[in-house]
């Protein structure tokens, strides 16, 4: 079983906002799709959902054309950023609702109910209301939601971008288990590269509607295909150096060293971050960030230096990567 979206394109006005996407998601594999704000990464999943159309290319389910299907007869699970749960009724009544609409027997829906519950360590909530419930306990509630549709497809928009950085990273590992856990596809939504290459096998990374790279975290790390991906992926951001005969050189943080007879520098600002420390420099260079230990110390003289074969090299005009 795979999703496979083939040309997809959408247009509103005179503006392309989505253009020639082209993915392939297998079972049991997390994709995630990252890029700024208004990119179409939500306008993605609203498709693949149904919710909205395309206007050119196609959308495969499981070897189905599922193009012009209804977003009903889809068999999609969707998670939203909001966690879109009825106030009135319990956690049991929310999940419960679905089923009912479906023409699930009472019988059937109480005993798949429990299960799910149990599945996300909720049965213990199941007559409590939603404002009784902690942000991470409702996102499971939503979760859950999505699992009893028993879909062939996940689709997560953003589903943790309302919970505090602990109880997201907490919340991190569970949740790539609980939707990779019947082996079907998954797309996962976010504006945080971090959470993404956390949970993602694969990342998809678009700019304007149209994809950049497509990788895994490390390859999209270490061998960025264009200067935006270089500075959407890692953190602290690369260092950018001025351009130098149509060729924009790139360096990580960490790969800055301090050595005499280096690019003199001045610290300007020190964030630490626990294991290590962030140092603000400026050069005749520009602004650059260092990654040290968290126990180095400031020299009185700081010049660094790093390795040529560390460089990531870019066309200045086009952006894109050099192999040479």
């Amino acid at each position: 079983m795979s999703l496979k979206l083939n040309n997809l394109g959408r247009r509103i006005d005179d503006r392309w906002i989505l253009r020639h996407l082209d993915l392939e998601i297998q079972n049991g594999e997390c994709l995630a799709l990252v890029g700024a704000s208004g990119c179409g990464k939500s306008t993605t999943l609203r498709i693949i959902a149904g919710l909205d159309q395309a206007d050119e290319g196609s959308i495969t389910i499981d070897g189905t054309d599922v193009t012009s299907t209804a977003a009903v007869d889809r068999k999609v699970g969707m998670v939203f950023q909001s966690y879109a749960l009825f106030p009135h009724l319990s956690v049991a009544a929310n999940l419960e609702l679905g089923l009912k609409v479906r023409g699930v027997a009472p019988s059937e829906r109480q005993q798949r109910v429990r299960q799910v519950l149990q599945l996300v360590q909720l049965e213990e909530r199941a007559s409590q209301k939603p404002a009784q419930l902690s942000g991470g306990q409702r996102q499971r509630v939503a979760l859950a939601r999505a699992l009893l549709r028993d879909p062939l497809v996940y689709l997560l928009d953003e589903p943790m971008s309302n919970l505090d950085a602990q109880l997201r990273e907490e919340l991190r590992p569970e949740l790539r288990r609980l939707v990779l856990r019947d082996q079907k596809p998954v797309i996962y939504v976010t504006h945080d590269q971090h959470e993404a290459m956390a949970i993602a096998d694969r990342i998809a990374v678009l700019k304007d509607g149209q994809i950049e790279q497509v990788a895994n975290p490390i390859e999209l790390y270490k061998h960025p295909a264009s200067l935006y991906v270089a500075e959407f992926i890692g953190r602290p951001q690369i260092n950018v150096l001025p351009p130098e005969q149509g060729v924009i050189k790139a360096i990580r943080p960490e790969a800055l060293k301090l050595q005499a007879g280096g690019i003199a520098c001045e610290l300007l600002h020190r964030e630490w971050l626990g294991a290590s420390q962030i140092w603000q420099l400026d050069s005749r260079l520009g602004p650059l960030r260092m990654l040290v230990g968290s126990e180095q110390t400031v020299p009185e003289s700081i010049q660094v230096s790093w390795a040529p074969e560390q460089e990531h090299r870019f066309n200045a005009r086009s952006g894109k990567r050099l192999t040479a």
